[in-house]
Protein backbone atom coordinates (compact mmCIF):
# COMPACT_ATOMS: atom_id res chain seq x y z
CA UNK A 1 0.00 0.00 0.00
CA UNK A 2 2.83 2.49 1.03
CA UNK A 3 4.33 1.89 -2.27
CA UNK A 4 1.37 2.59 -4.20
CA UNK A 5 0.88 5.71 -2.71
CA UNK A 6 4.42 6.82 -3.42
CA UNK A 7 4.08 6.00 -7.15
CA UNK A 8 0.66 7.60 -7.09
CA UNK A 9 2.48 10.95 -5.91
CA UNK A 10 5.28 10.76 -8.32
CA UNK A 11 2.81 10.73 -11.08
CA UNK A 12 0.92 13.39 -9.77
CA UNK A 13 3.96 14.94 -9.53
CA UNK A 14 5.27 14.27 -12.72
CA UNK A 15 1.90 15.31 -14.40
CA UNK A 16 2.43 19.14 -12.38
CA UNK A 17 5.62 19.31 -13.27
CA UNK A 18 6.69 19.13 -10.10
CA UNK A 19 9.70 17.51 -8.74
CA UNK A 20 9.58 13.85 -6.84
CA UNK A 21 11.22 12.93 -3.68
CA UNK A 22 14.66 11.52 -5.11
CA UNK A 23 14.63 14.69 -7.54
CA UNK A 24 13.83 17.08 -4.38
CA UNK A 25 17.12 15.31 -2.74
CA UNK A 26 19.24 15.73 -5.68
CA UNK A 27 18.92 19.46 -6.31
CA UNK A 28 19.60 19.39 -2.04
CA UNK A 29 22.58 18.19 -2.56
CA UNK A 30 23.70 19.83 -6.09
CA UNK A 31 22.99 23.07 -4.31
CA UNK A 32 26.13 21.97 -1.83
CA UNK A 33 28.23 20.23 -4.50
CA UNK A 34 27.68 23.71 -6.14
CA UNK A 35 29.08 25.51 -3.22
CA UNK A 36 31.88 22.84 -2.96
CA UNK A 37 33.09 22.10 -6.41
CA UNK A 38 35.60 20.07 -5.28
CA UNK A 39 34.83 17.17 -7.44
CA UNK A 40 34.19 19.35 -10.87
CA UNK A 41 36.87 17.66 -12.84
CA UNK A 42 35.88 14.23 -11.88
CA UNK A 43 32.99 13.53 -14.34
CA UNK A 44 30.61 15.01 -17.13
CA UNK A 45 28.15 15.52 -14.91
CA UNK A 46 29.71 18.83 -12.46
CA UNK A 47 30.65 21.07 -14.91
CA UNK A 48 27.44 20.69 -16.32
CA UNK A 49 26.55 21.19 -12.91
CA UNK A 50 28.42 24.75 -12.47
CA UNK A 51 26.34 25.93 -15.50
CA UNK A 52 23.74 26.05 -13.16
CA UNK A 53 22.18 27.99 -10.18
CA UNK A 54 18.91 25.93 -9.91
CA UNK A 55 17.73 23.09 -10.54
CA UNK A 56 14.58 22.11 -12.33
CA UNK A 57 12.92 18.72 -13.35
CA UNK A 58 14.70 18.90 -16.59
CA UNK A 59 18.21 19.45 -15.34
CA UNK A 60 18.03 16.72 -12.98
CA UNK A 61 17.48 14.16 -15.39
CA UNK A 62 19.76 15.44 -17.76
CA UNK A 63 22.45 15.87 -14.93
CA UNK A 64 21.31 11.93 -13.26
CA UNK A 65 21.59 10.78 -17.05
CA UNK A 66 25.33 12.24 -17.53
CA UNK A 67 26.26 10.81 -13.87
CA UNK A 68 28.17 7.34 -14.64
CA UNK A 69 28.00 6.42 -11.08
CA UNK A 70 31.69 5.39 -11.05
CA UNK A 71 32.16 6.27 -7.10
CA UNK A 72 34.66 8.73 -7.46
CA UNK A 73 32.83 11.89 -5.68
CA UNK A 74 31.48 9.93 -2.87
CA UNK A 75 34.89 8.72 -1.75
CA UNK A 76 36.26 12.12 -1.85
CA UNK A 77 33.33 13.86 -0.55
CA UNK A 78 33.69 15.54 2.66
CA UNK A 79 29.94 15.88 3.32
CA UNK A 80 29.39 12.29 2.42
CA UNK A 81 27.49 10.04 5.43
CA UNK A 82 27.94 9.85 8.35
CA UNK A 83 28.19 13.85 7.90
CA UNK A 84 24.85 15.68 8.57
CA UNK A 85 24.43 16.95 4.77
CA UNK A 86 24.84 13.15 4.09
CA UNK A 87 25.67 13.94 0.40
CA UNK A 88 25.48 10.50 -2.02
CA UNK A 89 25.69 11.78 -5.48
CA UNK A 90 26.40 8.11 -6.67
CA UNK A 91 23.10 7.13 -4.79
CA UNK A 92 20.88 10.16 -5.20
CA UNK A 93 21.53 9.60 -9.61
CA UNK A 94 21.03 6.39 -9.64
CA UNK A 95 17.28 6.73 -7.94
CA UNK A 96 16.52 9.47 -10.21
CA UNK A 97 18.08 8.05 -13.56
CA UNK A 98 15.82 4.81 -12.85
CA UNK A 99 12.71 6.89 -12.57
CA UNK A 100 13.38 8.45 -15.75
CA UNK A 101 13.54 5.17 -17.19
CA UNK A 102 9.74 4.77 -16.22
CA UNK A 103 8.97 8.05 -16.75
CA UNK A 104 9.76 8.87 -20.37
CA UNK A 105 9.32 4.64 -21.29
CA UNK A 106 6.48 3.79 -23.83
CA UNK A 107 3.67 2.68 -22.64
CA UNK A 108 4.68 4.21 -19.15
CA UNK A 109 2.58 1.26 -17.78
CA UNK A 110 5.24 -1.25 -19.21
CA UNK A 111 7.88 1.07 -17.57
CA UNK A 112 7.09 1.01 -14.39
CA UNK A 113 5.83 -3.03 -14.47
CA UNK A 114 9.31 -3.69 -15.17
CA UNK A 115 10.97 -0.98 -12.56
CA UNK A 116 9.07 -3.24 -10.20
CA UNK A 117 9.36 -6.47 -11.50
CA UNK A 118 12.89 -6.79 -13.70
CA UNK A 119 14.16 -10.24 -12.75
CA UNK A 120 10.90 -11.70 -12.61
CA UNK A 121 9.52 -10.65 -15.63
CA UNK A 122 12.84 -10.99 -17.31
CA UNK A 123 12.98 -14.78 -16.23
CA UNK A 124 9.41 -15.85 -16.44
CA UNK A 125 9.38 -13.87 -20.36
CA UNK A 126 12.02 -15.73 -21.73
CA UNK A 127 10.83 -19.19 -20.15
CA UNK A 128 7.65 -18.68 -21.39
CA UNK A 129 8.50 -17.77 -24.94
CA UNK A 130 10.92 -20.92 -24.84
CA UNK A 131 8.60 -23.18 -24.08
CA UNK A 132 6.08 -21.38 -26.89
CA UNK A 133 8.65 -21.76 -29.55
CA UNK A 134 9.61 -25.57 -28.20
CA UNK A 135 5.76 -26.74 -28.55
CA UNK A 136 5.74 -24.96 -31.89
CA UNK A 137 9.04 -26.51 -33.45
CA UNK A 138 9.23 -30.10 -35.12
CA UNK A 139 11.42 -32.12 -33.15
CA UNK A 140 11.54 -34.61 -35.77
CA UNK A 141 13.17 -32.51 -38.02
CA UNK A 142 17.28 -32.68 -39.61
CA UNK A 143 19.26 -31.51 -36.08
CA UNK A 144 21.77 -29.83 -38.51
CA UNK A 145 18.86 -27.23 -39.96
CA UNK A 146 17.55 -24.37 -38.41
CA UNK A 147 14.99 -24.14 -40.52
CA UNK A 148 13.88 -27.67 -40.80
CA UNK A 149 12.70 -27.34 -37.05
CA UNK A 150 11.62 -23.89 -37.31
CA UNK A 151 10.26 -22.25 -40.98
CA UNK A 152 12.26 -19.01 -41.76
CA UNK A 153 9.19 -17.14 -42.28
CA UNK A 154 7.60 -18.70 -38.73
CA UNK A 155 10.24 -16.97 -37.03
CA UNK A 156 9.83 -13.67 -39.28
CA UNK A 157 6.72 -13.46 -37.92
CA UNK A 158 7.99 -14.04 -34.57
CA UNK A 159 10.75 -11.96 -34.28
CA UNK A 160 10.29 -8.57 -36.54
CA UNK A 161 6.97 -7.18 -34.86
CA UNK A 162 8.63 -7.73 -31.43
CA UNK A 163 11.63 -5.65 -33.03
CA UNK A 164 10.03 -3.35 -34.63
CA UNK A 165 7.74 -2.58 -30.93
CA UNK A 166 11.58 -2.45 -29.16
CA UNK A 167 12.66 -0.02 -32.14
CA UNK A 168 9.67 2.19 -31.79
CA UNK A 169 9.10 2.48 -28.16
CA UNK A 170 12.93 3.29 -27.48
CA UNK A 171 12.90 5.64 -29.88
CA UNK A 172 9.56 7.25 -28.80
CA UNK A 173 11.03 7.49 -25.12
CA UNK A 174 14.33 8.92 -25.99
CA UNK A 175 12.88 11.83 -27.94
CA UNK A 176 10.27 12.48 -25.08
CA UNK A 177 13.54 12.53 -23.32
CA UNK A 178 15.74 14.88 -25.97
CA UNK A 179 12.83 17.47 -26.18
CA UNK A 180 12.82 17.75 -22.19
CA UNK A 181 16.77 18.42 -21.87
CA UNK A 182 17.10 20.49 -25.00
CA UNK A 183 15.84 23.72 -23.96
CA UNK A 184 17.79 23.37 -20.47
CA UNK A 185 21.01 22.83 -22.60
CA UNK A 186 21.23 25.93 -24.35
CA UNK A 187 18.50 24.07 -27.39
CA UNK A 188 21.56 24.56 -30.11
CA UNK A 189 21.88 22.18 -32.45
CA UNK A 190 23.71 19.20 -33.06
CA UNK A 191 27.50 19.85 -34.46
CA UNK A 192 30.02 17.71 -36.38
CA UNK A 193 32.25 18.71 -33.35
CA UNK A 194 29.79 17.67 -30.08
CA UNK A 195 28.78 14.77 -32.02
CA UNK A 196 32.65 13.60 -32.56
CA UNK A 197 33.11 14.21 -29.08
CA UNK A 198 30.01 12.15 -27.64
CA UNK A 199 30.44 9.80 -29.54
CA UNK A 200 33.99 9.36 -28.65
CA UNK A 201 33.19 9.40 -24.77
CA UNK A 202 30.38 6.44 -25.30
CA UNK A 203 32.63 4.15 -27.62
CA UNK A 204 35.48 4.70 -24.94
CA UNK A 205 32.82 4.75 -21.42
CA UNK A 206 35.05 7.83 -20.89
CA UNK A 207 33.92 9.10 -17.39
CA UNK A 208 34.40 5.32 -15.92
CA UNK A 209 37.73 5.77 -15.11
CA UNK A 210 37.42 8.01 -11.95
CA UNK A 211 38.34 11.31 -13.03
CA UNK A 212 41.90 10.15 -12.79
CA UNK A 213 42.17 7.17 -15.28
CA UNK A 214 42.79 5.18 -12.12
CA UNK A 215 39.09 3.68 -12.44
CA UNK A 216 35.78 3.35 -10.22
CA UNK A 217 36.10 2.43 -6.52
CA UNK A 218 34.99 -0.94 -5.43
CA UNK A 219 33.66 -1.69 -1.99
CA UNK A 220 36.66 -1.19 -0.08
CA UNK A 221 37.38 2.60 -1.60
CA UNK A 222 40.28 1.16 -4.08
CA UNK A 223 40.26 1.89 -7.87
CA UNK A 224 39.51 -0.44 -10.05
CA UNK A 225 39.14 -0.58 -14.12
CA UNK A 226 37.21 -4.45 -13.65
CA UNK A 227 33.71 -2.36 -14.25
CA UNK A 228 35.11 -0.40 -17.34
CA UNK A 229 36.33 -3.44 -19.08
CA UNK A 230 32.90 -5.73 -17.60
CA UNK A 231 31.15 -3.08 -19.27
CA UNK A 232 33.29 -2.45 -22.52
CA UNK A 233 33.10 -6.53 -23.05
CA UNK A 234 29.01 -6.56 -22.37
CA UNK A 235 29.03 -3.26 -24.93
CA UNK A 236 31.31 -4.92 -27.99
CA UNK A 237 29.85 -8.05 -27.55
CA UNK A 238 26.37 -7.12 -27.52
CA UNK A 239 27.65 -5.27 -30.96
CA UNK A 240 29.27 -8.58 -32.61
CA UNK A 241 26.49 -10.61 -31.67
CA UNK A 242 23.71 -8.21 -33.69
CA UNK A 243 26.81 -7.88 -36.48
CA UNK A 244 26.43 -11.77 -36.70
CA UNK A 245 22.47 -11.59 -36.88
CA UNK A 246 22.83 -8.33 -39.81
CA UNK A 247 25.47 -10.19 -41.31
CA UNK A 248 23.45 -13.30 -41.37
CA UNK A 249 20.24 -11.58 -42.82
CA UNK A 250 22.11 -10.36 -45.78
CA UNK A 251 23.49 -13.52 -46.55
CA UNK A 252 19.83 -14.94 -46.83
CA UNK A 253 18.21 -12.22 -48.52
CA UNK A 254 21.03 -10.98 -50.73
CA UNK A 255 22.84 -14.07 -51.12
CA UNK A 256 20.21 -17.33 -50.55
CA UNK A 257 22.99 -18.96 -48.11
CA UNK A 258 20.82 -20.13 -45.30
CA UNK A 259 21.89 -21.13 -41.64
CA UNK A 260 23.18 -22.31 -40.22
CA UNK A 261 26.74 -21.02 -41.35
CA UNK A 262 30.58 -23.11 -40.34
CA UNK A 263 33.22 -21.27 -39.36
CA UNK A 264 35.13 -19.47 -40.60
CA UNK A 265 32.41 -17.68 -42.28
CA UNK A 266 31.97 -14.46 -40.86
CA UNK A 267 28.14 -14.84 -39.29
CA UNK A 268 30.12 -17.29 -37.28
CA UNK A 269 33.25 -15.82 -36.22
CA UNK A 270 31.49 -12.18 -35.41
CA UNK A 271 28.75 -14.72 -33.51
CA UNK A 272 31.42 -16.93 -30.98
CA UNK A 273 33.70 -13.98 -30.58
CA UNK A 274 31.03 -11.95 -29.54
CA UNK A 275 29.42 -14.65 -27.53
CA UNK A 276 32.55 -15.42 -25.16
CA UNK A 277 32.82 -11.33 -24.89
CA UNK A 278 29.25 -11.42 -23.91
CA UNK A 279 29.14 -13.93 -21.39
CA UNK A 280 32.13 -12.62 -19.80
CA UNK A 281 30.82 -9.30 -19.61
CA UNK A 282 27.78 -10.29 -17.66
CA UNK A 283 29.38 -12.67 -15.51
CA UNK A 284 31.80 -9.35 -14.47
CA UNK A 285 29.01 -7.56 -14.53
CA UNK A 286 27.21 -9.77 -12.03
CA UNK A 287 29.98 -9.93 -9.76
CA UNK A 288 30.69 -6.62 -9.29
CA UNK A 289 26.84 -6.00 -8.80
CA UNK A 290 27.06 -8.42 -5.85
CA UNK A 291 30.32 -6.75 -4.30
CA UNK A 292 29.42 -3.11 -4.98
CA UNK A 293 29.52 -0.92 -2.03
CA UNK A 294 25.75 -0.28 -1.19
CA UNK A 295 26.18 3.75 -1.41
CA UNK A 296 26.85 3.59 -4.72
CA UNK A 297 23.58 2.45 -6.41
CA UNK A 298 19.91 2.48 -5.71
CA UNK A 299 19.36 -1.00 -4.42
CA UNK A 300 15.49 -0.91 -5.34
CA UNK A 301 17.03 -1.13 -8.87
CA UNK A 302 19.04 -4.58 -8.32
CA UNK A 303 15.91 -6.81 -9.65
CA UNK A 304 16.01 -4.21 -12.92
CA UNK A 305 19.41 -5.07 -13.56
CA UNK A 306 19.49 -8.55 -12.47
CA UNK A 307 17.06 -8.84 -15.23
CA UNK A 308 18.86 -7.53 -17.99
CA UNK A 309 22.05 -9.15 -17.24
CA UNK A 310 20.84 -12.10 -16.81
CA UNK A 311 18.82 -12.07 -20.52
CA UNK A 312 21.60 -11.05 -21.95
CA UNK A 313 24.03 -14.44 -20.42
CA UNK A 314 21.25 -16.23 -21.52
CA UNK A 315 21.29 -15.30 -24.88
CA UNK A 316 25.43 -14.96 -25.01
CA UNK A 317 25.60 -18.79 -23.55
CA UNK A 318 22.47 -20.44 -25.31
CA UNK A 319 23.78 -19.25 -28.69
CA UNK A 320 27.47 -20.66 -28.39
CA UNK A 321 25.49 -24.07 -26.74
CA UNK A 322 23.76 -23.75 -29.92
CA UNK A 323 26.77 -23.79 -31.70
CA UNK A 324 28.51 -27.23 -30.11
CA UNK A 325 24.92 -28.69 -30.04
CA UNK A 326 24.84 -28.86 -33.84
CA UNK A 327 23.78 -32.11 -34.94
CA UNK A 328 22.91 -33.11 -31.44
CA UNK A 329 19.31 -34.69 -30.67
CA UNK A 330 19.18 -31.48 -27.96
CA UNK A 331 19.45 -29.16 -30.66
CA UNK A 332 16.13 -27.90 -31.29
CA UNK A 333 15.44 -27.48 -27.41
CA UNK A 334 18.81 -25.28 -27.69
CA UNK A 335 17.33 -23.40 -29.97
CA UNK A 336 14.34 -22.98 -28.81
CA UNK A 337 16.15 -21.44 -25.51
CA UNK A 338 18.14 -19.13 -27.13
CA UNK A 339 15.17 -17.45 -29.71
CA UNK A 340 13.13 -17.48 -26.78
CA UNK A 341 15.66 -15.48 -24.64
CA UNK A 342 16.56 -13.06 -27.39
CA UNK A 343 12.70 -12.21 -28.11
CA UNK A 344 12.38 -11.78 -24.49
CA UNK A 345 15.92 -9.42 -24.38
CA UNK A 346 14.31 -7.86 -27.54
CA UNK A 347 11.01 -7.35 -26.52
CA UNK A 348 12.19 -5.87 -22.63
CA UNK A 349 14.58 -3.26 -24.51
CA UNK A 350 12.78 -0.30 -23.97
CA UNK A 351 12.56 -0.44 -20.27
CA UNK A 352 15.91 -2.49 -18.82
CA UNK A 353 18.83 -1.33 -18.69
CA UNK A 354 19.99 -1.02 -22.50
CA UNK A 355 17.38 2.00 -22.20
CA UNK A 356 19.81 3.52 -19.80
CA UNK A 357 22.73 3.03 -22.46
CA UNK A 358 20.75 5.12 -24.89
CA UNK A 359 19.83 7.95 -22.26
CA UNK A 360 22.87 8.11 -21.26
CA UNK A 361 24.41 8.93 -25.56
CA UNK A 362 22.41 11.16 -25.45
CA UNK A 363 22.82 12.97 -22.43
CA UNK A 364 26.68 13.22 -23.37
CA UNK A 365 25.51 14.42 -26.53
CA UNK A 366 23.73 17.35 -25.00
CA UNK A 367 26.48 17.86 -22.68
CA UNK A 368 29.26 18.12 -26.16
CA UNK A 369 26.92 21.22 -27.31
CA UNK A 370 26.24 22.81 -24.07
CA UNK A 371 29.91 23.30 -23.28
CA UNK A 372 30.60 25.31 -26.29
CA UNK A 373 28.45 27.52 -25.82
CA UNK A 374 28.25 30.93 -23.69
CA UNK A 375 27.42 29.95 -20.28
CA UNK A 376 24.06 31.39 -18.93
CA UNK A 377 26.25 32.29 -15.82
CA UNK A 378 27.86 35.06 -17.79
CA UNK A 379 31.27 33.08 -19.02
CA UNK A 380 32.42 31.63 -21.72
CA UNK A 381 32.56 28.09 -23.35
CA UNK A 382 34.03 25.45 -21.11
Amino acid sequence: MQQLEALTREAKALANGELTAPETEVARQLQICNACRYCEGFCAMFPAMTRRLEFGKADIHFLANLCHNCGACLHACQYAPPHEFAVNVPQAMATVRGQTYADYAWPAALGRLYQRNGLTLSVALAAGLALFIWLASDKTGNAKDFYAIFPHNFLVSLFAPVFLFAVLALALGVQRFWQDIGPVTTGAPVTPPAAAEATHDVLRLKYLDGGHGEGCNNEDDAFTLSRRRAHHLTFYGFMLCFAATSVGTLYHYAFGWTAPYALPSLPKLLGVVGGVMLCMGTLGLFRLKLQRHPQHGDAAQKPMDYGFIGLLFLVSASGLALWLLRGHPQMPTALALHLGSVMALFATLPYNKFAHGIFRTAALLRHAVEKRQPNRLGLGAD
